[in-house]
């Protein structure tokens, strides 16, 4: 069997490593199973590239994976096209991820898709592919959806991974890392290399507007992630570390447990994480800054005690400001996260909202404001479909989800031009607040460059 695993491109200059790919390419290969990797991403093929390479290969599976999104969903389409109509079109064309997870019905219709991976895939893909092999019964696997003749099938859910320890590394090997180390991240120097690692899977809080459909939490043994950023420090140069995971700041204890493995093990890197304001105490700040975390990205979302409480953020406007007073205090740069738009949002929680983002800028990352999306499989997409505000998942990706920075549903009281106006006017204020900070900081080095003589200015450059 000759599997084809495809990377889309999402037009990004520097694409983010693929870490599901990865981790599905370590137990393909720990399986014994014959698959190539196609990086559309890395050398930005067009869709006709792609047709020309399934032509010269035979495939018996081709996969992708992706998130929602609108730009994620033309593409999808476009590469769906291009298999389906292709006359090497392989037997079976599966999808993975959390973009067709919460309606398979339509995506396998729409997509022209033959099955559907739900979750976590490293179990379930394996058992897939051995039963395709076998020419068993896709019944008996768990957590798929799949056509038989003109239904659409889904079998029971599959558990998560709970010893997510028990999961092999990603193919780091198999994949071009000198391309993808050169993401730039906050305070990343032009000698830095960067790499994304999970710290864990999952995460325990339950806001509105997110998603993901595993509610579970699971750590990784700090052990195993600080060898694996090792690994990562000797075979690639890595020097600065994207714990990419969603929440590595699940409690005061995990914070500490991680942060005094990396310095008992005495090795250096920057790195960042996602982290939740109400643990962002000083003990835990200070410890971070020591391990060598230089920026945390906060989901905020709001700077009104209503609007945080509708969207069920477990947060409140004291502990943001509390949390982010802290963090600038310890050294760290925080990252702004806020939506506009939500249920009970209006003109005035978004003026407390850019008040807030410029008060605390610290110039490390431009940041503006998002109107918040009803993504399929989060509660605020079942209650836009409950008020009427959206028919289905078709409606949602094939009329009103057409760009992330435009709105999908208006949740608010604002009629749409007044939505938009104000969110034109909080987002002017947020770049000339930003742009500002960076030409003062430009001046200030030309300054010290022809006054103090700064013989190591090395130019005006971007990067």
């Amino acid at each position: 069997m000759k599997i084809l695993l495809i990377i889309y491109d999402n037009n990004s200059y520097i694409h983010y490593f693929p870490l599901g790919i990865a981790y599905i390419s370590s137990v393909l290969r720990n399986n014994k199973y014959d698959f190539n990797l196609y990086f559309q991403d890395v050398n930005h093929f067009n869709e006709r590239h792609l047709s020309e390479y399934i032509k010269t290969i035979h495939f018996d599976v081709i996969a992708i994976g992706f998130i929602a999104g609108y730009f994620q969903f033309d593409k999808l389409l476009r590469i769906s096209q291009v298999i389906n109509r292709t006359q090497k079109r392989p037997q079976y064309y599966i999808l993975g991820g959390h973009g067709p997870s919460p309606e398979p019905e339509y995506f396998l219709k729409k997509m022209e898709a033959d099955i559907i991976v739900h979750g976590e895939g490293e179990i379930t893909f394996i058992e897939l592919l051995n039963t395709i092999s076998d020419k068993g019964d896709f019944s008996k696997v768990k957590g798929i959806s799949y056509k038989q003749e003109d239904k659409v099938l889904t079998t029971p859910k599959r558990e998560v991974i709970k010893d997510i320890d028990s999961i092999p590394w990603p193919a780091y090997d198999l994949f071009p890392i000198e391309y993808y180390r050169l993401m730039r991240l906050p305070h990343t120097s032009n000698r830095d290399f960067s790499m994304p690692v999970l710290s864990s899977r999952g995460c325990p809080f339950h806001c509105t507007f997110c998603y993901r459909m595993d509610t579970s939490y699971r750590m990784r043994n700090s052990e195993d992630i600080v060898d694996e950023v090792q690994y990562l420090q000797k075979n690639y140069g890595i020097t600065y570390i994207d714990f990419t995971d969603e929440l590595l700041m699940s409690s005061k204890e995990r914070v500490y447990d991680i942060c005094e493995t990396i310095i008992r093990k005495g090795i250096s890197f920057k790195w960042f994480c996602n982290g939740r304001l109400n643990y962002a105490s000083s003990d835990v700040l200070d410890l971070m800054k020591k391990a060598g975390c230089v920026f945390i990205n906060y989901g905020i979302e709001a700077l009104d005690d209503k609007v945080l409480l509708n969207m069920n953020k477990a947060l409140t406007t004291n502990q943001i400001i509390k949390g982010i007073e802290s963090t600038l205090k310890s050294g760290i740069s925080p990252g702004f996260n806020i939506l506009f738009g939500n249920i009970g949002d209006n003109k005035e929680t978004l003026e407390k909202a850019v008040q807030f983002l410029i008060k605390y800028d610290d110039g490390a990352q431009l940041r503006t404001i998002r109107p918040v999306t009803p993504y399929p499989g989060s509660k605020l997409f079942s209650y836009a479909i409950e008020k009427g505000l959206l028919k289905n998942c078709e409606d949602f990706y094939e009329n009103k989800h057409i760009n992330s920075d435009l709105l999908t549903v208006n949740f608010t009281d604002m009629n749409d031009d007044d939505f938009y106006k104000s969110l034109l006017e909080a987002n002017n204020a947020l770049l000339e607040n930003y742009y500002s900070k960076k030409l003062n900081s430009e001046k200030k080095i030309t300054k010290d460059l022809y006054l103090n003589k700064n013989k190591e200015f090395r130019g005006f450059r971007h990067t």
